[in-house]
């Protein structure tokens, strides 16, 4: 295992290795900085083997004379056919690697003599406890790191978990990015998939009616078949534990769909099953639904709400589905679907009102992004949307795509936006904590004292929010704190701990600029 841990990290280029190897290019620092930033397009700050041999590439071309651009790698250039760079002086750096490796074999061929230990005093027995240093190769390594011994310690003392987001495993920060589709019922959000896929998915069912009756997450496998989601949920290496706290009811409408596809080895799609439009059928789903999809949201990086022109109308569930959505509206995309289904004008009226039902939902001054299109492996009705339609549709489709394809690109900061937000979200749940504690009598009435707190917590939100000079919109739902904190006793929360507050503000400060610091463009 260690060795495997070895041989990963050595197929890793840092910053200061790429500036010395490179550097034997007798390139300008603009043009390697060009390189860098090409060649490490998903920001990891480091060159893994792929990256590697793309930037020995692209300094091949640089030193043809071609402009270095991200285009090179679009089909521009036949990347196959590029040679090896010319780099002054490799040749000396390879025989005198060579030379201390033999001469480091030798060493380990001597055979030493065994010494005599002295015994020690007994008072002299006792040994200092080391930590282990986790070696941080990456950002994401850096903000695990970090998680461990300053924000996790904070979200355990004042039950983040219980009140916001579970706690983060490593498999959270290892996950690849995740887009999630969301709509009513046939409005097309497992042909969409399998179109983007360009193939069927196990456990994909198409049909007019309510086909998806559970929660499918299409990933990169070695071979086609489908996980349970008990099964899925205790895995260490898969971001879903988190989903245990929905309980078996959630689970057993939980499936994972893997398949080799080069698209899955880049990102993972979340489908859902279609939001149901009456009360009664609402009522009847065994799981908090839109607990379910919330977890999702904060997990994903992209959110994609489908529409038919046929059904513009929101739904009092999809609604609720909307507003649980809160805090991630820059992740949401609508994609108007089905669209050749109408012709030009009625796709103007349905476009209008389209935007007009989501302006009710969505409490945002910002213009949502909608695409139009028709997601499916069928040729464009030109009969009906005519030329100018079909050429709208191509172009919309293209940009979707585009949209979804630098999403892996945009994983490593999404991250770090992502942690950012928990931190702050975290401390100011401590801050609601203790104020609560504070509230509450010494000996008698706590009770009532309780009672009255839960009643007024807009009221309470208002003095945490004065007192320590915090924005409004960070604060959680208050609804739904009510309803979490009607299962607690508040007399058995902790005071605020300064030092703690302190460790987070130290770490939104100092720590994670020093770490992008150290991981951004060695040629910056």
């Amino acid at each position: 295992m260690v060795q495997h841990r070895r041989f990963r990290w050595r197929c890793r280029v840092s910053g200061n290795d790429a500036t010395k190897f490179f550097a034997m290019s007798k390139l300008s620092r603009q043009e390697l900085k060009q390189v860098w930033a090409v060649a490490d397009s998903k920001r990891q700050g480091f060159l893994g083997l792929t990256e590697f041999i793309t930037a020995m590439k692209l300094v091949t071309l640089a030193q043809e004379g071609h402009e270095i651009t991200s285009d090179l790698l679009k089909g521009s250039v036949d990347m196959m056919s590029v040679e090896l760079p010319v780099l002054e002086g490799l040749e000396n750096v390879v025989s005198k690697q060579k030379a201390s490796k033999a001469y480091a074999d030798d060493e380990d061929n001597v055979v030493t003599q065994p010494q005599a230990v002295t015994a020690k005093a007994p008072w002299f027995k006792s040994k200092a406890i080391i930590k282990p240093q986790v070696n941080v190769v990456t950002i994401v390594d850096g903000l695990k790191r970090l998680y461990a011994e300053k924000l996790k310690p904070l979200e355990v003392t004042y039950r983040f978990n219980d009140f916001a987001s579970p706690v983060l495993t490593n498999s959270d920060f290892d996950a690849k990015p995740m887009v999630m589709l969301l709509g009513q019922y046939s409005t097309g959000k497992t042909t969409f998939i399998k179109h983007l896929l360009g193939c069927e998915y196990p456990g994909a069912h198409i049909g007019p009616e309510p086909t998806t009756d559970r929660f499918v997450v299409a990933m990169s496998g070695p071979d086609e078949r489908t996980v349970p989601g008990n099964t899925m949920a205790v895995q260490a290496d898969m971001p879903f534990n988190g989903l245990t706290s929905f309980g078996g009811a959630f689970l057993s409408k939980f499936e994972c769909s893997q398949m080799p596809h080069p698209l899955l080895d880049q990102i993972t799609l979340v489908d859902t099953p279609g939001v149901l439009s009456g009360e009664k059928q609402r009522m009847q789903r065994s799981y908090d639904f839109t607990g379910v999809i919330s977890w999702f949201a904060s997990k994903c990086d992209m959110i994609l709400l489908l529409f038919d022109p046929h059904k513009l109308d929101i739904s009092d569930e999809f609604k609720r589905v909307i507003t649980s959505l809160r805090g991630n509206e820059d992740k949401i995309r609508v994609v108007l679907n089905k669209a050749d289904q109408v012709d030009t004008q009625q796709l103007m009226r349905v476009y209008g009102a389209l935007m007009w039902s989501l302006g009710k939902v969505l409490n945002t001054p910002e213009v949502v992004r909608v695409y139009i299109g028709s997601f499916n492996d069928k040729p464009i009705n030109e009969t009906v949307v005519g030329p100018i339609g079909k050429e709208l549709f191509e172009k919309e489709q293209s940009d979707l795509i585009t949209d979804l394809m630098t999403i892996p690109k945009k994983a490593c900061d999404r991250k770090i936006n992502e942690f950012v937000k928990r931190a702050r979200a975290a401390k100011i749940n401590a801050y609601i904590m203790s104020h609560l504690k504070k509230e509450m009598p010494a000996m008698m009435g706590k009770s009532k004292a309780q009672q009255r707190l839960m009643d007024n917590l807009q009221q309470e939100f208002e003095k945490v929010q004065q007192e320590y000079h915090l924005p409004a919109g960070d604060f959680p739902s208050v609804e739904h704190f009510r309803e979490v904190l009607g299962g607690y006793n508040i007399d058995k929360f902790e005071k605020l701990k300064p030092k703690m507050i302190q460790a987070v503000d130290d770490m939104l400060g100092y720590d994670i600029p020093d770490l992008l610091k150290k991981f951004r463009n060695p040629y910056e």
